[in-house]
C-alpha cells in the first residue's frame, strides 16, 4: 500500500476473536446482534485493540434488545454506517524557519556521512599499517 492510502484508518471486515472477548461478547452472540467476526483476522497492535474494544463497548451501550412481544412501534431503526471512524485530524504546529535551518544543508551533510563510512575502513588499515 502507498502512504496515502496506508495511513487511513477504516472499517475492515470485522472483529477479532480476541476484541470481542475484551468486550465481553461470544463470537455466536455477536453475530446475532449485527456485529461482523473475522476469524481470520489478528490484532497487531495494543491501540487499535482498545480502539476497536471501545467501539464495541459504545455500541452494546446504544443496542436495544426486544423480548418476543415487545412493542417497537417507538423505536426507529438507524440507517447508515452505525459508528463512523472519529478521522479527526490533529492540528498542524508552525515554527519560525532560522537562520540555522536555512544554511543547513542536508544533501550534502549525507554525501559527506556516506564517503566518510567508506573511507573509514581504508584509513583504519593506513592506520594499523603506520603502528
Amino acid at each position: 500500500q502507498t502512504q496515502k492510502y496506508s495511513a487511513k484508518t477504516r472499517l475492515g471486515k470485522g472483529f477479532t476473536l480476541e476484541e470481542l472477548k475484551a468486550a465481553g461478547l461470544s463470537a455466536k452472540y455477536a453475530r446475532s446482534v449485527g456485529i461482523a467476526v473475522d476469524f481470520r483476522r489478528t490484532n497487531k497492535s495494543n491501540e487499535s485493540l482498545e480502539l476497536n474494544v471501545a467501539r464495541l463497548n459504545a455500541y452494546k451501550a446504544n443496542l436495544v434488545i426486544l423480548k418476543k412481544g415487545d412493542d417497537a412501534s417507538a423505536l426507529t431503526q438507524l440507517k447508515g454506517i452505525i459508528q463512523p471512524i472519529d478521522s479527526a485530524k490533529p492540528e498542524i504546529e508552525m515554527s519560525d524557519v532560522t537562520d540555522e535551518m536555512k544554511a543547513f544543508t542536508a544533501f550534502t551533510t549525507i554525501r559527506v556521512a556516506r564517503k566518510e563510512t567508506k573511507v573509514a575502513g581504508f584509513r583504519q588499515s593506513v592506520k594499523d599499517r603506520k603502528e
